[in-house]
């Protein structure tokens, strides 16, 4: 039974056109594609010298990849390799063991009886497999294909030699055996074997449009597991869980670099996700975060995502880091720690009370919504109602929440008050209400709506204020620097300040070529704030602003000079490619873009609003509300109209103002 109804809501006015052209697109005119899409990939054609990583993982591994050509045009090639679940001594939050392989690990190579000394890089691609194309000589290239395991600890190379000349070629490939074992003093389930290997070696003739395939394996293991592994098996695993992951979300827009940043966003989102002791666990990874969950991270940015995008393992991942972080629910008052360690054996808390609590309700009570799973609902409102009664227990007397910092942790400063504390309860609350509405807990969902509209008004009077000019918020009080996340009320649907905001935002105290700084007159950028940015923008219905900044954006992770994935920071991690954001690129798009907002099990708002220069767009195959289910938004001249259809195809066509936010129910 379909139904629907208009959301009454103010209509907010629109920005000037000054804060949204002229330094854009002269961000824009700098901007060059070395990069290009071809299909569900990115292709790079090598001309010139150009260094690039990107990170990628399975269950038991995960791989940063560093490669590129060098000022002679040879190919370099480094693999960094984690194995989270082989802990190191001490056994803390960076105890993943973790080894570099250079290109020299690799299968000695002669033709025609010279060893190779130069593998000039000729082509790149990327699909989720990383494909290196290489020249040995004007007749024989050597393809490398790179892949982890889904299951195992191995990253999978598979050399592929073939011989494009007229005459035969002699090739000679010597055999790889790597092996370093580690010290048992200094491994917590004692020495390990880290090991390279090949299956193929020998002297070989390759005939004219001939080719040879040699299966290299990078992989780490404990005492008494087993190092055999068959590399076709894994290739062809990881393609069937790449295809699994992209038969469901899919995003339709005419804007194939938008459609082709979220396909890979959705990769990095769900495959970095461990089989520890401790149950599933998602990690950000980057070298240094494995084997643990963190409340802004998991709880926060990527769990209440898992339901849209339906990934088992994702799903389980959300429920299983909710239940770690139930674990430390107490009766003392002591906060929840910002991370569960070492396969869930340990704590991190270094920065004492971060907002952890909001973060871990907000996440637990969107997560709760979208899954739209009653017993599971029930099993974390004691979790959700717990952390929103200890936020509240740091309620000031100007009525706000304190926290000692916030999500970075003291990077830089956030009083004793922040704005993202607040906000984070104030999401927490409105949402916590709709999952108590849910179970018929009327009495607690009423208590939460009251107290989110008493905290959404301490929020505008502790915080608003002029900031470098612009009618903004101060980010803790005092503060006098305009900050990235002042623009994290429009993701919760605040606009009381929008004008002042937005253009504060987009000013160039804050907008670089990189996306948003943290803070004005600080070089500093973190991903994570620049897409909660574009998330709120285009809640408050500046869709094409949001939309010029959003393809800006897009293009240049995807297509420029470090790709394919949102990163972490600079000039913090060299821009690693943190899982979690990835999850709030994809949230930009399902909460953003389509502005759907979850309100129940199988009831949600959404505003999908139309750039002016688009007809129609599409989020398919959406997986949240116990659905499974297309959302289209159209524009026929001056009317719109939004269908949302069902997998058995039953369908319902809403007539829409393309205005006002609508309230959908299944």
């Amino acid at each position: 039974m379909f139904s629907c109804a208009q959301d009454q809501q103010p209509v907010q006015e629109k920005v000037n056109e000054s804060v949204k052209s002229e330094y854009l697109d002269s961000l824009a005119d700098t901007l060059s594609d070395r990069w290009q899409l071809s299909s569900n990939e990115i292709n790079w054609q090598v001309s010139d010298s150009h260094q690039d990583h990107l990170e990628f993982s399975g269950e038991r591994v995960s791989a940063i990849i560093y490669y590129g050509s060098d000022s002679a045009g040879k190919l370099t090639l480094k693999r960094k390799l984690v194995w989270p679940m082989l802990r190191t001594i001490p056994n803390d939050t960076h105890a993943s063991l973790i080894h570099d392989f250079p290109i020299e690990v690799s299968p000695q190579i002669s033709l025609n009886g010279e060893i190779i000394a130069q593998e000039t890089l000729k082509q790149v691609s990327f699909d989720g497999v990383l494909t290196l194309v290489g020249e040995l000589s004007n007749e024989v290239t050597l393809t490398r294909t790179l892949s982890p395991s889904t299951t195992k600890p191995a990253l999978i190379e598979q050399l592929t030699f073939t011989n494009w000349g007229q005459q035969r070629q002699q090739l000679s490939i010597g055999s790889l055996n790597y092996l370093v074992k580690t010290p048992a003093d200094k491994g917590v389930y004692g020495s390990y074997s880290i090991i390279a290997q090949s299956d193929k070696s020998g002297a070989f003739e390759l005939a004219p449009g001939e080719s040879i395939q040699v299966n290299s394996q990078y992989l780490a293991i404990k005492q008494g597991e087993s190092r055999d592994i068959n590399s076709d098996i894994e290739i062809k695993n990881r393609r069937a869980y790449l295809a699994s992951l992209q038969s469901k979300l899919q995003l339709e827009t005419p804007d194939p670099i938008l459609n082709n940043m979220f396909s890979f966003a959705k990769i990095r989102a769900a495959e970095s996700i461990y089989n520890t002791k401790g149950g599933l666990m998602h990690g950000p990874g980057g070298g240094r975060y494995y084997a643990a969950i963190w409340a802004n991270d998991q709880a926060e940015y990527i769990n209440p995502f898992f339901p849209f995008l339906g990934d088992v393992n994702g799903n389980e991942s959300a429920i299983n880091s909710f239940r770690h972080f139930a674990r430390f629910m107490n009766d003392e008052g002591k906060y929840i720690p910002s991370s569960i360690i070492a396969e869930g054996t340990d704590i991190w808390d270094g920065a004492g009370d971060r907002g952890d609590c909001a973060m871990i309700a907000y996440g637990a009570s969107r997560y709760a919504l979208a899954r739209a799973d009653k017993v599971q609902a029930k099993a974390l409102v004691p979790l959700i109602d717990w952390c929103i009664d200890y936020s509240f227990a740091q309620q000031t007397e100007e009525g706000v929440i304190a926290s000692d910092s916030d999500e970075l942790e003291g990077r830089f400063p956030a009083g004793d008050v922040n704005l993202s504390t607040n906000m984070l309860t104030y999401g927490a609350l409105i949402s916590g209400s709709y999952v108590h509405q849910e179970l018929g807990n009327d009495s607690k969902a009423n208590d939460y709506q009251a107290r989110a509209a008493a905290l959404l008004q301490a929020i505008n009077s502790y915080f608003a204020a002029t900031v470098q000019g612009f009618e903004t918020y101060q980010y803790y009080q005092g503060n006098d620097k305009l900050r990235a996340w002042i623009a994290l009320p429009f993701s919760f649907g605040v606009f009381d300040r929008k004008e002042g905001t937005l253009a504060a935002v987009l000013s160039e105290h804050l907008w670089s070529a990189d996306g948003i700084y943290s803070e004005a007159g600080n070089k500093t950028f973190w991903d994570r704030a620049t897409l909660y940015a574009f998330r709120g923008i285009f809640a408050a219905k500046e869709t094409d602003t949001a939309m010029r900044y959003f393809k800006y954006y897009s293009r240049k992770r995807l297509l420029g000079e470090h790709v394919p994935y949102a990163v972490e920071a600079w000039p913090e991690g060299d821009q690693r490619h943190l899982s979690a954001e990835s999850a709030l690129y994809a949230r930009v798009v399902t909460e953003g873009i389509f502005g759907i907002e979850p309100t129940g099990f199988k009831r949600f708002k959404l505003a999908p609003y139309l750039p002016s220069t688009w007809n129609q767009m599409c989020l398919r195959k959406i997986q949240a509300f116990g659905e499974n289910f297309d959302i289209c938004s159209k524009r026929d001249g001056e009317q719109f109209s939004i269908e949302i259809r069902k997998a058995d195809g039953s369908a319902a066509i809403i007539p829409w103002d393309g205005n006002e936010p609508i309230a959908y129910q299944f």
